[in-house]
């Protein structure tokens, strides 16, 4: 069952704010909203510790740490990095919570930094790829993983005790060409990508020992009576309508992939041997939904919109999403998490 006292946050970059929300398992109640966070799209909770690191944007971009009061939902800043190179478009906590991951797309670097005492260190390692638009950690801290949308590949890294990055061999393995890999999944023994500009779910075999992967094959996330065409790096995708592919996450036997030229959320089957079937079943939501989560049973999901001003709450039935309440949020919402 959802844990009464959890809470889900919102990022709502056009307002320079995160929102608060008590999720009862029925219904969301706005607790606090934080704002004096220019242009954050992307966080990381720490939820034992009771921390929060949103990436902030301006001159210079940086990455705030926050304490969470679980109670009023309010966050506080305690400190601050500063990134001069650019900020980060995606942040990920190591599975101890002592280190942080980073990817940014507008400089095409991405980051290992220590976290310690609620403070983010100067990082550690950096790597540089075009457009890196996220990156995820194995379960078991041994591995990262960072999604290159500009040159179409997964970039794969053993982390060491101390966050240093090293490749492995070979420290890339690709994307289909032109098709702008975006956010991923990664899983004991298979990693998932959802592509912006082809709308595809990519499935990589993981070994767990090596933390190598190899590509396997892939699935369509994308609505075929929509009638999209296949987008390009540059391109307006509504001004075309084309693909727009954004997020991806994982509940039960599904995965869910969002698509934002026609606001939609449709559900790929996983195969036992993680293999995966075309989405055929689409629910149309909140305006351009550029981010959206799951809960951890994998009972509800929150949808946001860029172009919306409320989330959605659903109960998740198979293929299908129930709606059960639109609530207030903010201005350019783009990033929901569970805690």
């Amino acid at each position: 069952m959802t844990d009464p006292t959890s809470l889900v946050l919102v990022a709502n970059a056009a307002d320079a704010s995160i929102s608060s929300f008590r999720f009862d398992g029925e219904a969301l109640e706005l607790l606090a909203v934080t704002e004096g966070l220019t242009g954050c799209s992307t966080f990381a909770v720490d939820a034992a510790r009771g921390l929060v690191y949103a990436a902030v944007k301006g001159e210079p971009a940086g990455i705030v740490t926050l304490t969470l009061d679980r109670a009023s939902g309010r966050l506080t800043p305690v400190s601050r990095l500063d990134l001069p190179a650019g900020g980060m478009n995606y942040l990920a906590l190591t599975p101890d919570g002592d280190g942080l991951l980073g990817a940014s797309y507008g400089g095409g670097y991405g980051i290992a930094c220590r976290v310690a005492d609620g403070s983010v260190g100067e990082p550690v390692s950096r790597i540089a790829y075009p457009n890196l638009h996220s990156v995820l950690p194995s379960a078991d801290g041994r591995f990262a993983y960072f999604v290159s949308l500009g040159a179409d590949l997964v970039a794969q890294y053993a982390i060491a005790d101390d966050l240093v990055l090293t490749a492995l061999s070979p420290a890339t393995v690709a994307a289909p060409a032109g098709s702008g890999p975006r956010h991923l999944l990664v899983e004991d023994d298979a990693v998932y990508v959802l592509t912006e500009f082809s709308g595809e779910v990519l499935h990589y075999r993981r070994d767990a020992q090596s933390g190598a992967l190899g590509f396997v094959g892939s699935a369509s996330a994308v609505d075929p009576a929509a009638q999209l065409g296949h987008s390009e790096f540059g391109a307006d995708p509504l001004a075309h309508h084309y693909i727009w592919g954004a997020d991806l996450h994982r509940a039960g036997s599904r995965l869910w992939a969002s698509e934002r030229t026609e606001s939609t959320l449709g559900a790929l089957m996983v195969a036992p041997d993680g293999t995966l079937s075309d989405a055929e079943r689409f629910t149309v939501t909140e305006h351009q939904p550029r981010g959206f989560g799951i809960s951890a049973d994998g009972r509800f999901l929150v949808a946001a919109g860029e172009k919306s001003t409320t989330v959605s709450l659903y109960r998740i039935d198979g293929d299908d999403l129930h709606l059960l309440q639109r609530a207030e949020t903010g201005r350019g919402a783009n990033w929901v998490r569970f805690v």
